[in-house]
């Protein structure tokens, strides 16, 4: 650069000023070597093996170029028929699209349905994407506030508190993160009825369907057509990496929904279609054999959580507990101190800053020694 030359700042769009990288991606860059990782969000099982046979055989047979922006038929097929046998929810394979994971079709959504200034309502304490992808889309976040004395729910009554003229959509996650609280069917019923009365739609997150132990999952889209339901296949056969998700509703959203993704990915990648297709037409005793260890670990940290003193909900899905700490951030820092890694609950939202999220999504054994780990920062 030539000497005296100014540099000059560049600026950036205000839609990104207020969005603030992850902080539970943080834990990864701070924890040590020997620091037990509680923050991690992805299962620590392998890809089930007939879903790797699927895989390889797809990269075998060069089936390595572009699907249609919609996705592979076969794929949309199998998605429709699942909806329609496990959930009640009818969706022709028109009416959905294969995304690059759950993360895109979040984003996909809150593009296509928030214009400038719009309200969306977002779970608080809730996943923290919602937030930023609502502020991207230039629209305003609304939290509904959820605590432990109602088990974290969504109830219909919060819900309809908040709605107002500039209302445009209702994101729902059950099972929750980073809760794991189930919401039960009237809840989900009840919310999915104040979308038809006021004409809202609803973006329900459901990617940890089938991870819960405790109740039984539903979908506002059983009760609604506002509903939207992203699913995909991270959570549920270990499949992160493969980015594979989807979204499925009414036709008319789905067509403005298409616009997005096709000049955002174009599409899902090919060979993880393939690898969907092998999980949902495959044998599915590895979920089950999943989530039983899960099981197992919740029971193992919510034992282990109460005789340190700390209050905290038992959870009915996903793999995250998420218990009263009272000063979460300074929590968070002895337990790294302490050589475990965990996230404060105010990465998730103003209703979660007195709570911390821990993750059983590893190892039995080491989940043991992070709980005698910070039964030291408990002074137990």
């Amino acid at each position: 650069m030539a000497a005296g030359r100014a540099i000059k700042m560049t600026e950036f769009a205000s839609r990104i000023r207020d969005i603030r990288l992850s902080e539970i991606r943080k834990m990864f860059e701070v924890a040590g070597e020997d620091t037990i990782n509680l923050g991690i969000g992805e299962p620590d099982f392998n890809v089930p093996e007939h879903v790797r046979e699927a895989l390889k055989g797809a990269v075998d047979e060069g089936l390595t170029h572009y699907t249609s922006n919609r996705g592979m038929d076969e794929l949309r097929e199998a998605i429709s028929e699942k909806l329609k046998t496990e959930n009640r929810v009818h969706v022709e394979p028109e009416s959905i699209i294969v995304t690059v994971g759950a993360s895109e079709a979040i984003f996909m959504c809150t593009q296509a349905l928030l214009d400038r200034g719009d309200h969306a309502l977002i779970p608080d304490p809730g996943f923290l994407s919602y937030d930023a992808c609502v502020k991207l889309a230039e629209a305003i976040s609304v939290p509904v506030p959820l605590s432990m004395e109602d088990e974290f729910s969504m109830t219909p009554e919060r819900v309809e508190s908040l709605i107002t003229d500039n209302t445009g959509v209702i994101i729902m996650n059950s099972p929750s993160n980073p809760t794991g609280s189930v919401m039960g069917k009237d809840d989900i019923k009840g919310v999915a009825e104040i979308a038809e009365d006021r004409d809202l739609i609803i973006i329900s997150d459901e990617i940890y369907e089938k991870i819960i132990y405790d109740g039984k999952h539903y979908s506002p889209a059983r009760f609604t057509d506002n509903a939207l339901v992203i699913n995909g296949f991270s959570k549920t056969y270990a499949m992160t990496g493969l980015r594979i998700g989807y979204v499925a509703g009414r036709e008319d959203i789905i067509e403005e929904l298409l616009k997005v993704h096709q000049y955002n990915t174009a599409c899902a990648p090919s060979v993880s279609q393939v690898a969907a297709l092998a999980a949902l037409r495959g044998p599915q005793d590895c979920v089950n054999e999943m989530v039983e260890e899960f099981r197992r670990r919740r029971d193992l940290m919510f034992r282990s959580l109460h005789e340190m003193g700390l209050e905290c909900m038992l959870p009915g899905g996903a793999f995250y507990m998420f218990p009263h700490v009272g000063d979460s951030r300074g929590f968070t820092e002895n337990a790294l101190d302490a050589g475990v890694a965990v996230v404060p609950g105010s990465a998730f939202g103003r209703a979660g800053s007195d709570y911390v999220r821990m993750s059983y999504a590893t190892s039995y054994e080491l989940i043991e020694e992070a709980m005698a780990r910070l039964k030291t920062v408990c002074g137990v």
